[in-house]
C-alpha cells in the first residue's frame, strides 16, 4: 500500500459540512494519539491519498462530500495502514456509520463451561468465537450466530469424527477478503442427548420429542446470557441459527417457531427424513426468515432436502430472496464436506457491509 497522504482540511472546507445535500462517513474508532483519514474512489478522496476526517466526541471521525459525486466507494485509514476488509459503499445522501479495525484478521474462540439448562436439567459449555475487530475496537457491537455440535465447529481435538468444521478460519478468511462482515459465533454443545434434544416428537426408530426444551433453552437461557455477556446486536435482524444433520432440522424448525428471534437460519445436510418426513409435509405457513437449505450428492439426503426445497417453494419462499438451496456435488454427510461449503450461508447471512447500527 502507498504512503497515504492527508488532504488539507482548508482547501476543502464544504466537504465537512453535514446538510442534506452531503454523504457523510462517521468512523467509531478510537485512534488514541492518532488520526482517521478516508481514502476512496471519487473527489479529494484516492486509493493513495487520504481526506482527513474530523475529530468529534466519543471517538467518532466524521467525513462527508457532495451528494453529486453520487455512490462512493471508501475505506478508513489510521495513518498509513487501510482498515481491514472489503469496501464500504455509500449511496448519495447516507449517513452510515461504520466501526473498522485495522490490526490482524484472526478472532478467538473461549470457551464458557458448565451452562445450566433448567428446561433439560443438563448442562454444557459454550465455545464462543469473538470476530478480529472485538478486542481492538471497543464500540462494535455484533450480528451473533448461534450454531449445534459446538464441539465440532473449531478443534479437531473435540470433534467427534477427529475433523472439524474450521469455523474460525473460514470466518476469519471471510471477513480479511471482505465478503462477510464480522459476526460471533456460538457453539452451543451436544450432550448424550443429541437425538431426542435436535428432534421433535417422535421418529418410529430414534424416539426424540424435546426439541421444545432445547429451543426454550437457547432463547430463554443461552441468547439472555450472550447478550449480557458479550457486545452483541441482539434484534431478530442480526440473529441467526445454523446446523447440520439433525442440527439442521433443528435449526429450521426453531426459526419456523420463533421468527421473532431469529431472522436467518441454516440446515446443513438437514435430516428432513425424520418421523416419514413430518417436517416436510407439515411445513408452516411462510415467516420471515431467510432460510439455507443443502445437501451433498453423495448419501446425504438429497431427495428429501429437495422436497424439502420444493415444499417452501409452494409456500410462497422466493429463491434467492429467503430461500437458497444448493446441492453438493460430490459432498456427503461429514464435517469435511461442511467445512468446504460453509462459506455459502455465512456469506448469504452476513454479506460485507450489511449490518446496520
Amino acid at each position: 500500500m502507498k504512503m497515504i497522504k492527508i488532504a488539507a482540511l482548508a482547501a476543502l472546507p464544504m466537504l465537512f459540512i453535514a446538510n442534506a445535500g452531503a454523504t457523510t462517513v462517521r468512523v467509531h474508532y478510537d485512534a488514541g494519539k492518532g488520526s482517521v483519514a478516508i481514502v476512496g474512489d471519487k473527489g479529494p478522496m484516492s486509493w493513495s491519498k487520504g481526506a482527513a476526517a474530523k475529530a468529534g466526541a466519543g471517538n467518532v471521525w466524521s467525513y462527508s462530500w457532495p451528494d453529486e459525486l453520487g455512490a462512493v466507494s471508501m475505506k478508513p485509514a489510521l495513518g498509513e495502514q487501510v482498515s481491514i476488509g472489503g469496501v464500504y459503499k455509500l449511496a448519495a445522501g447516507s449517513t452510515v456509520d461504520i466501526y473498522p479495525f485495522f490490526g490482524a484478521p484472526f478472532g478467538k474462540v473461549s470457551i464458557m463451561p458448565g451452562i445450566v439448562s433448567p428446561q433439560l436439567k443438563n448442562s454444557r459449555s459454550l465455545r464462543i468465537y469473538l470476530p478480529p475487530s472485538y478486542q481492538e475496537n471497543a464500540a462494535k457491537r455484533y450480528p451473533v450466530l448461534y450454531m449445534h455440535d459446538g464441539q465440532n465447529l473449531f478443534d479437531a481435538k473435540t470433534a467427534a469424527y477427529g475433523v472439524e468444521w474450521g469455523i474460525d478460519e473460514t470466518v476469519n478468511r471471510l471477513i480479511a477478503t471482505g465478503a462477510m462482515d464480522e459476526v460471533i459465533v456460538v457453539g452451543i454443545d451436544n450432550t448424550p442427548d443429541r437425538i431426542p434434544e435436535y428432534t421433535p416428537c417422535c421418529d418410529p426408530k430414534h424416539g426424540g420429542g424435546k426439541l421444545d426444551a432445547y429451543e426454550a433453552f437457547i432463547i430463554d437461557t443461552v441468547k439472555p446470557l450472550i447478550d449480557k455477556t458479550l457486545r452483541t446486536l441482539p434484534g431478530k435482524d442480526t440473529t441467526a441459527i445454523m446446523g447440520s444433520s439433525l442440527g439442521g432440522i433443528a435449526s429450521v424448525a426453531i426459526a419456523q417457531h420463533h421468527p421473532e428471534v431469529f431472522s436467518k437460519a441454516g440446515g446443513v445436510s438437514s435430516s428432513f427424513w425424520w418421523n416419514d418426513k413430518a417436517l416436510i409435509a407439515k411445513l408452516p405457513t411462510r415467516v420471515p426468515v431467510r432460510f439455507y437449505i443443502d445437501a451433498g450428492t453423495n448419501d446425504d439426503g438429497l431427495a428429501e432436502t429437495m422436497l424439502m426445497r420444493d415444499a417452501m417453494l409452494r409456500r410462497g419462499y422466493l429463491t434467492g430472496v429467503d430461500l437458497f438451496y444448493y446441492a453438493a456435488e460430490g459432498g456427503s454427510h461429514n464435517e469435511k464436506s461442511w467445512a468446504a461449503r460453509v462459506d455459502k450461508p455465512l456469506t448469504w447471512f452476513f454479506p460485507w457491509g450489511s449490518t446496520t447500527y
